[in-house]
């Protein structure tokens, strides 16, 4: 299988019947270790899927992905089968959002991470990053970063809880993108991590492992 699977089942564990797994979507960086941390702390919520993107490092290249659509595609052909929970960071949340909207019977419940969800998120504030991200990772493929998918007009259309996670400090995807996703994904909840870098899923899931608990288990949460 090419998902990354970093949590299988094992036989102490024990989840709950018609368990919605969770499926991890990583950024630009495309490797699944991105959402491990988090990844950990929610083990006991059922079977984990951590994706990495083949060609960007944990995977092998595969001819077929030659853009954006071709990674959905990908994505969408290796989803467990029903339903699942959907986690995106930053780029992945294109891929999440899509699937959102255009196979609602597939996702249960929707996280957003510091994305830019398929909205221009230069026109809201959003610092240049492809530069130095190419700088960075020049062995990973281009197409990622020269997408430029464009899902205002659809975002409407999503059904799915969803929580938006940003941080109030993030210049590549500022605040101003999750108040505009807030506006325009139905019943979503934005909460702000404060003091966080874009990649605050990572390295403080301490904070961030509660607020998908919390979304992710409602009827717990709330001691239903």
């Amino acid at each position: 299988m090419t998902f990354t699977s970093a949590l299988p089942p094992g036989p102490e564990v024990s989840y709950p019947q018609a368990v919605s797994p969770l499926v991890f979507l990583p950024g630009a960086g495309g490797r699944a270790a991105f959402w491990k941390p988090v990844a950990d702390r929610l083990s006991d919520l059922g079977p984990a899927h951590l994706v990495a993107y083949p060609g960007f490092g944990d995977l092998p290249a595969d001819p077929s992905v030659r853009s954006l659509d071709d990674l959905y595609r990908w994505l969408v052909a290796r989803l467990p089968s029903g339903r699942c929970h959907l986690v995106a960071q930053s780029m992945g949340g294109v891929l999440a959002a899509r699937l959102a909207v255009e196979r609602p019977g597939r996702v249960d419940r929707l996280v957003l991470c510091a994305t830019s969800g398929g909205v221009d998120v230069r026109r809201l504030g959003g610092a240049e990053w492809r530069d130095g991200f190419r700088a960075a990772r020049p062995e990973v493929p281009d197409w990622f970063e020269l997408d430029r998918t464009d899902l205002t007009g659809r975002l409407g259309a999503i059904r799915a809880p969803t929580l938006l996670l940003w941080s109030d400090i993030d210049p590549v995807s500022p605040p101003a993108v999750g108040r505009f996703l807030t506006a325009r994904v139905p019943g979503s909840r934005l909460v702000t991590i404060a003091g966080g870098s874009h990649a605050f899923a990572a390295e403080r899931p301490d904070e961030v492992a509660p607020h998908l608990r919390a979304h992710l288990t409602p009827a717990v949460a709330s001691g239903a």
